[in-house]
C-alpha cells in the first residue's frame, strides 16, 4: 500500500469539531461499532491519536505496543480538551518527512511509515463518522481524505485474485452503486451501513 504524503490536518479538524456537539447524556448511546458506546468510541480515538502520533515520531513504547483489543477503551475525564489537542498533534507529527520513511510500530504491529499514515487517517475518519451518526451531527470530510480511505479499503475488499473478499478489513463490505456519494462508499467498505442511525 504505497501512498504519497498527505495532510491529516483536514480530517483531524473535522473530527475535533464534533466534540462540542456531544452531550454527557449521549456518552452511553449506541454506535455503529456494536461493542462500543459513544464513550468507548471517544476513548478509542483518544488512545489511537496518541499511538499514531508516537508512531510518526518513532517514539516506540507502551503507547505503540498495546493492542487496541486488549481491553475496552477508557475515556479520560479531560477528553473534551485532550482529544482536539491530540488530533492537532497527530496531524503535525505526520507532517514530518521522517514519519513517512522507514518502519514504525502501532498496536504492537510493525508497519512501514507510509502505511501507518494511511491507517491513522482511516481510523480517525471512520470513527469520526461513527461519532457523528451516533450523536446526530453532520459529517463532511474533505474529498482528499476520503480518497485515501477509499483506496485502502477497496484494496482490502478484494482478494489476491481480484474477487471480492467476503470479510473485508473491518467486516463484510456493504456494496453500494458507483454513483453513491464517496463518503457512503467509504463507510460501506468499512463494513458499516451508511444509513445507520441510533435505534434504526
Amino acid at each position: 500500500m504505497k501512498a504519497d504524503p498527505f495532510d491529516l490536518g483536514p480530517v483531524c479538524r473535522t473530527v475535533a469539531g464534533l466534540v462540542g456537539g456531544i452531550s454527557e447524556e449521549q456518552l452511553t448511546g449506541p454506535t455503529p461499532c456494536p461493542a462500543y458506546t459513544v464513550r468507548e468510541v471517544l476513548g478509542h480515538l483518544v488512545g489511537l491519536t496518541v499511538a499514531f502520533r508516537d508512531a510518526a515520531r518513532k517514539e516506540l513504547g507502551p503507547t505503540t505496543d498495546t493492542s487496541p483489543n486488549a481491553a475496552l477503551p477508557v475515556l479520560p475525564d479531560d477528553w473534551r480538551e485532550a482529544l482536539p489537542r491530540q488530533l492537532d498533534e497527530l496531524a503535525e507529527a505526520w507532517r514530518s518527512p521522517g514519519a513517512w520513511q522507514g518502519g514504525t510500530r502501532v498496536g504492537g504491529v510493525e508497519l512501514p511509515g507510509e502505511v501507518a499514515a494511511v491507517v491513522a487517517l482511516n481510523e480517525v475518519q471512520i470513527h469520526g463518522w461513527d461519532l457523528a451518526r451516533s450523536t446526530g451531527q453532520e459529517y463532511a470530510p474533505d474529498e482528499a481524505s476520503l480518497r485515501v480511505s477509499y483506496a485502502m479499503l477497496i484494496a482490502a475488499a478484494r482478494s489476491a485474485d481480484g474477487d471480492p473478499a467476503p470479510d473485508g478489513l473491518f467486516g463484510p463490505p456493504v456494496e453500494l452503486p458507483e454513483e453513491a456519494p464517496l463518503l457512503d462508499r467509504v463507510i460501506g467498505l468499512s463494513g458499516r451501513r451508511p444509513g445507520w442511525r441510533p435505534g434504526a
